[in-house]
């Protein structure tokens, strides 16, 4: 008799090779059908209220606001709180939003960084969505879940207190997408207050599916120049974090400098500037509070802008829009790491190859059969889920002096629905 989950495991394997579970053929969240969804609520004239996911206190949940607030909520449609509610105003930009009551941020510095790559953000957030034609009060969404996408269908029912958007909101009052999109990322995780602190690594895994990597900048080798360049000129989502600071808290200490502590932010741009005839490498970052700034060497105001040449002065931008340049040395003794998720594994491996295999393996650790534990029980230990690796010599590229490559990516599946209540074990690797 095989063990528990096996058989789920080889339906599961069965079901990625028929392409279930791709961008174009996602898994249905909860098993939601948005299509035959829609096509109903067209059918009978109804405005879809999503009982999955319904606007209610328990989807808000405990901790982003007090109790007292939490009676004060009304959701409401768009169309209730505009006159003319439009899903995305002239494209999709970093400068849309500002983070609402929810700290957030690592989510929304992640869809920062996915506002510069349009085919992701397309297959993200389905842009021929709108509150005009064949409108039903529905929308859906696709995210990366531990291998697999899956499309989330939610209603447009968005909590407000006295008229006003709670949590994030865009700065042009009548574009709805990065609330929508929120809300869906919130069903995801069990609720809004599930979204409070965390890993931008997740979101930006979540948005892509891809291979993802994070570099402690104290430990960064000279190599970290080039990686961050390679992968700002390929399709990639970059972001980074502060240290210090009390965690989970919305409102962080923001330093004389004009950072902020324990805070995530998004690397937008990597470029090399000419300083009175010597080279300058700076980084540009963005705030997804939408405002406050470095304001040190290299900022909107800093005096050094005015001797670099003439062609690099199209970078400076003196704008309170929570976007700044600094050097790569001040980055790396202000932040404490910097992650870099890329649909290419190239740009991650340093390789010129374009050979890459991928293959997904899903498992368990079942008591009794598969669960061996540590190398210290040697009589279990070989019970663990083990496979065998080839690695083959490719002669395609004569500079990729270090192929072949390896590149594993461990992802641990928590059975719980609320993100919070995960508990995530030590794995030994």
């Amino acid at each position: 008799m095989p063990a528990p989950g096996v058989c789920l495991n080889i339906l599961s394997e069965r079901n990625l090779k028929d392409g279930q579970g791709s961008p174009i053929n996602p898994e249905r969240f909860l098993d939601q059908d948005f299509h035959q969804l829609k096509r109903f609520c067209l059918k009978e004239r109804l405005r879809f209220r999503d009982n999955l996911f319904p606007p209610e206190m328990k989807s808000i949940g405990f901790g982003p606001l007090k109790r007292e607030e939490l009676w004060k909520v009304v959701w409401k449609r768009p169309h209730e709180l505009v006159p003319n509610p439009v899903y995305i105003v002239q494209g999709t930009s970093r400068f849309d939003f500002l983070q609402g009551r929810l700290g957030n941020c690592w989510f929304l510095a992640s869809v920062g960084a996915l506002t510069f790559q349009k085919r992701i953000m397309k297959q993200v957030i389905q842009d021929e969505q709108n509150f005009t034609v064949d409108y039903a009060g529905i929308f859906h969404f696709k995210f990366w879940r531990f291998g697999s996408w899956v499309d989330v269908v939610i209603d447009d029912k968005l909590p407000t207190i006295d008229g006003r958007l709670v949590f994030v909101q865009s700065k042009t009052p009548n574009e709805f997408w990065p609330a929508l999109l929120e809300k869906a990322y919130a069903k995801v995780c069990g609720s809004y207050a599930d979204m409070d602190a965390g890993n931008i690594s997740e979101a930006l895994m979540d948005f892509t599916g891809g291979p993802h990597v994070t570099i402690k900048l104290s430990e960064a080798s000279d190599k970290l120049w080039d990686t961050m360049r390679r992968a700002s000129q390929s399709e990639y989502l970059m972001g980074c974090g502060t240290p210090g600071g009390q965690a989970g808290l919305i409102q962080n200490n923001v330093l004389p400098n004009g950072l902020v502590e324990m805070h995530a932010y998004t690397v937008t741009g990597v470029t090399e500037v000419v300083w009175r005839g010597r080279p300058v490498k700076l980084v540009r970052i963005f705030n997804p509070w939408g405002q406050g700034e470095w304001n040190r060497d290299w900022s909107d105001r800093s005096p050094l802008w005015e001797f670099v040449r003439p062609e690099d002065q199209k970078h400076k931008v003196v704008l309170d829009n929570g976007e700044f340049w600094m050097s790569m040395e001040d980055f790396c003794k202000n932040f404490s790491d910097v992650d870099v998720c890329c649909s290419d594994v190239n740009v991650l491996a340093g390789s010129h190859s374009s050979s890459w295999k991928t293959e997904v393996h899903k498992g368990q650790w079942v008591t009794g059969t598969t669960a061996g534990g540590c190398p210290n029980d040697l009589e279990s230990f070989s019970k663990n889920p083990q496979f065998r690796v080839t690695l083959k010599e490719t002669v395609e590229d004569p500079r990729d002096e270090g192929s072949p490559n390896l590149l594993v990516s461990l992802i641990q599946k928590s059975h719980k629905r609320n993100r919070h209540l995960a508990t995530n074990f030590h794995i030994g690797f």
